[in-house]
């Protein structure tokens, strides 16, 4: 029997590893055939942490994600915006960070209550496994409507293991790390430890101009058993970013020099970023039965950014400035309770809990120059020209049930509330720049339902349906226009809510796994973006839009030593009535939805054995993608290549792992990623051209 539990702090191992102190999952799982993502009645893929670091950098998810379906992932070669995330196509608006996906790091949401989330604390140096789930089930966590991403870090054992890697590339590229993990005892004792601790450093001068990066990143986890019942976690993450930001191109910029940065250089373009957070996981077994699970955390984030906005426009009373400086505090608490339980013959389990989070940010904006004789320097903080205090929480009650109806079926219902609230307190007001603050708060209740058959062992059939559910985030709801022109929240903005219907089919076929699944999304007041200029966007709801489309997944382990990985993900994204702007140009119905690809393709091959040499290679495909709303420019399909070789020594305790790698072998001048709706008709970031990279990883085992 399977379902998937209502948060990502979910605990339901079997007592032998529950015992030795094994991480919590996305997923609540009893094992039947052995693979979690065949049992599972909904589309999600599990890839482990040693596949995520074998010859690569270990800098970016996108290195690793590929064979993922449904999931869009790419390097902006931009650090000081994150990566491109979106499944399903929710997220491929977002002007940065992560928007409309939950994403989970041990159990603490690396996603603010009002739905945008960042990568840039994940340390995959660390990373046990990601599991990426799609379609309905991501109802049940609430603030997010195309599916949730769940990473577990490793945890410590024996023997203790230090761990040191370097990688070195192209561009100036460098990363160094270190890594030790452990553990007192097995874990079944009183005051048996666990720990694992990781530190990085990664610098690059980068691809393009005045796209620089240092960035150091800190992990740690220590666990401990207080007694036969119950064990404690404390987990700790720290990064610190500094990144200049190149922007944007157009396409007579980006044809003629993909690697020019001319607003980068010109505003001296960059974001600063440290941040903090501190988790405490407790969880107990309170009778044969049920179990309590409570989770909290708190965590600090200080952000500073310089943005390409011209002079003129920033002389505006009612303009916000060129630079943003935030200040951010975050916490919140799950708790979680379980009981499993017999109704006749039946079994029966029941999950309800409460999600509470909340965040304070504090928002100025200041001049991005300074005069020295009526000349601007821009690149410096000059005058305030805002000042607010945002608030925003959410309080969640969430119940899941699963029924083991028989042999074969397996019937699971869930249902959550979901009440998020903003708050926001202006306090620069002046001439020409009145009282801007506001509130607003939404509300919605989240069902969703599936039914499994199992055909065979190794064969199986489910449906499943659910409603999602996204609000403007504070930064969607930050600007009514681009211009300044007019100031305060955009509080007309709505939720938008989503309605999402999935069959799929999972066959066990040797050692590997054959998914298909078959979804259709309908999405009412799609959040979208109206324009994008002078570096920053405003959003509206475009009325209904509809996602329908096809995944298929394959992952195969034959002749021992030997790895083949393939996906294909077809997505039919489109407007389903003309939607207008407050400036009056309209977007048809039938236009494609802008940054999501129709098809996606992914394959490799990979030869790793235990010792000795090893090799891979992999190809991804990309069709092309929209860039507006109107359809009228566009990023062209693209395939790259890249190829894999190392060697890997084992002697006694010592192990070397040796690895070189290079990445679009035929030089591919392609688009990596576009800027939705950007309003200068910027909408491109290229992708490098050829590059290479190598490295080294020495480990020893005490």
């Amino acid at each position: 029997m399977f379902f998937i539990a209502p948060t990502a702090v979910s605990f339901a191992q079997t007592s032998a590893t529950a015992a030795q102190g094994q991480d919590s999952t996305l997923m609540v799982i009893k094992h039947r055939n052995g693979l979690s993502e065949l049992d599972t009645p909904a589309a999600v893929s599990v890839v482990e942490g040693d596949d995520l670091r074998h010859s690569t950098a270990q800098v970016n998810l996108s290195e690793s994600l590929g064979s993922v379906p449904g999931l869009q992932i790419q390097n902006r070669q931009n650090y000081a915006q994150d990566l491109q995330l979106s499944v399903r196509g929710f997220g491929s608006r977002s002007m940065y960070g992560v928007r409309g996906v939950r994403i989970y790091v041990d159990g603490i949401p690396a996603t603010m209550p009002d739905g945008q989330g960042q990568t840039s604390n994940i340390d995959i140096n660390s990373i046990g496994k990601v599991e990426v789930l799609r379609g309905p089930y991501s109802a049940l966590y609430g603030n997010a409507s195309g599916g949730v991403v769940n990473i577990d870090t490793t945890t410590g054992s024996q023997p203790t293991t230090l761990e040191a890697g370097t990688y070195f590339g192209s561009y100036g590229t460098w990363r160094n790390s270190v890594k030790a993990s452990g553990a007192t005892g097995d874990g079944t004792q009183a005051g048996d430890v666990n720990y694992t601790i990781s530190g990085s450093r990664f610098t690059t001068h980068g691809f393009r101009d005045h796209s620089g990066t240092q960035k150091s990143l800190g992990n740690g986890k220590l666990g401990v058993r207080l007694d036969d019942v119950s064990t404690l976690t404390l987990m700790f993450n720290s990064v610190s970013v500094d990144a200049n930001d190149p922007g944007g191109l157009s396409e007579a910029e980006y044809k003629a020099n993909p690697k020019q940065s001319p607003r980068g250089d010109q505003y001296n373009t960059r974001k600063s970023l440290d941040q903090t957070q501190i988790g405490l996981r407790y969880q107990r077994q309170m009778s044969d039965n049920d179990e309590l699970t409570l989770t909290t955390w708190h965590g600090e984030r200080h952000t500073t950014q310089y943005q390409s906005i011209p002079y003129a426009t920033q002389q505006n009373a009612a303009y916000p400035g060129g630079v943003i400086v935030l200040e951010r505090k975050y916490q919140g608490i799950d708790t979680r309770w379980k009981h499993d339980d017999q109704l006749g013959s039946m079994p029966v389990s029941l999950i309800a809990g409460l999600d509470y989070e909340t965040m304070t940010e504090r928002r100025q904006g200041f001049q991005n120059y300074n005069l020295v004789n009526n000349v601007p320097q821009f690149g410096e903080k000059g005058d305030q020209r805002r000042n607010e205090k945002n608030t925003m929480w959410n309080l969640d009650p969430y119940l899941q049930t699963s029924w083991q109806l028989s042999s074969a079926w397996t019937l699971d219902a869930g249902l959550r509330y979901s009440t998020v609230s903003f708050d926001s307190t202006d306090y620069y007001i002046t001439q020409g720049n009145g009282d801007d603050s506001g509130s607003a708060r939404y509300h919605k209740l989240l069902p969703m339902g599936s039914i499994n058959y199992a055909v065979t062992d190794a064969w199986n059939l489910y449906a499943s349906a659910g409603r999602g559910f996204e609000t403007p985030t504070i930064n969607e709801l930050s600007y009514r226009s681009t211009s300044g022109s007019e100031t305060g929240l955009n509080l007309g903005l709505k939720p938008a809510t989503s309605d999402t219907f999935e069959i799929g089919s999972k066959t066990r076929i040797g050692y590997g796994l054959l998914t298909t699944a078959i979804f259709q999304t309908n999405t009412d007041n799609e959040l979208v973006v109206d324009k994008s200029q002078y570096g920053r966007a405003v959003y509206k709801n475009a009325g209904e839009t509809r996602r329908r489309g096809l995944e298929l997944g394959f992952d195969q382990q034959f002749a021992q030593d030997w790895r083949l990985k393939m996906a294909w993900t077809l997505l039919d994204a489109t407007y389903r009535n003309e939607t207008c702007s407050a400036s009056g140009s309209c977007t048809p119905a039938g236009n494609r939805l802008p940054g999501i690809a129709r098809n996606m393709g992914y394959a490799s091959l990979e030869y790793a054995p235990e010792s000795g040499w090893h090799a891979g290679a992999d190809i991804r495909y990309l069709s092309s993608i929209q860039a507006d709303d109107a359809n009228d420019a566009q990023a062209p399909s693209y395939a790259v290549t890249s190829l894999n070789t190392g060697y890997r020594f084992n002697w006694s305790r010592w192990s070397l792992d040796l690895f070189g790698r290079v990445d679009n072998l035929f030089d591919r001048q392609y688009v990596g990623s576009v800027i939705v709706n950007e309003g200068n008709g910027r909408y491109f970031e290229p992708a490098p051209g050829r590059n290479w990279g190598g490295g080294a990883t020495l480990a020893y085992q005490f």
